[in-house]
């Protein structure tokens, strides 16, 4: 394709931002390489993995991937459910949390307006099964490791698997798609525009990132203004 064809072929996006609004996080442009996943008519191609409302008010991911180290509560889902702008996946557990409780609150999860419901690598193939026999959301499960038994996880009902082996993900990710061409796959690509392309030419479909954390950010900030002062 000559280079006229290729500048034809890119179209102009305009662009809104606000004064006050502007400093907020980008994700790495390089994550929009990725195929996306189109889940209720919504073209998902990057999620911030976070639980912390300010942040979710200020990145433009297409989701938010709301999964955090403690038993789920159905008050911090509905909070973050209500402030999000974009599409929530809430953590129902799966791991310190087992059994009918995750079904209660995927079930709850749904009622409450998230887009879908995560489960932990532990979680048993008979709680997805019941899960999946309770509601209509898509259930994303967590795989860490090869030796997961990914045929039994989508036969138990999983919609979409998210590939959360850290430095491993893209090889996971590749290990998978050999053998399941097209089964939707979310998978930590890193911090850095290379390992999240090698992630999306491994086959993951969308891509979960870790945003710095308010501390982090508010580190930047000061440092900003003690060298104004």
């Amino acid at each position: 394709m000559s280079q006229r064809a290729n500048q034809k072929s890119v179209k102009y996006v305009p662009e809104i931002r606000g004064t006050l609004r502007d400093h907020m996080i980008n994700l790495p442009l390089v994550i929009r390489e990725a195929s996306g996943i189109n889940i209720f008519g919504k073209r998902i191609k990057s999620l911030a993995f976070t639980t912390d409302i300010a942040v979710i008010k200020n990145i433009n991911a297409d989701a938010i991937l709301a999964v955090y180290p403690f038993t789920p509560q159905i008050v911090i889902s509905e909070a973050l459910v209500a402030v999000s702008d974009v599409p929530i996946f809430c953590g129902v557990g799966g791991g310190l949390t087992m059994g009918k409780r995750v079904v209660n609150l995927a079930l709850n999860a749904e009622f409450t307006g998230a887009m879908g419901v995560v489960v932990n690598s532990p979680t048993s193939n008979e709680v997805i099964r019941a899960v999946r026999d309770s509601i209509d959301i898509p259930i994303v499960v967590t795989v860490v490791s090869e030796r997961d038994d990914i045929e039994m996880r989508i036969k138990s009902g999983a919609s979409i698997l998210n590939v959360s082996a850290g430095k491993n993900s893209a090889e996971l990710v590749k290990k998978i798609r050999e053998n399941y061409k097209e089964f939707p796959i979310i998978a930590t690509g890193g911090k850095t525009e290379d390992s999240i392309r090698e992630t999306i030419q491994a086959g993951a479909n969308a891509i979960s990132y870790t945003p710095p954390s308010t501390a982090e950010l508010f580190k930047e900030s000061m440092e900003r203004y003690r060298n104004a002062y």
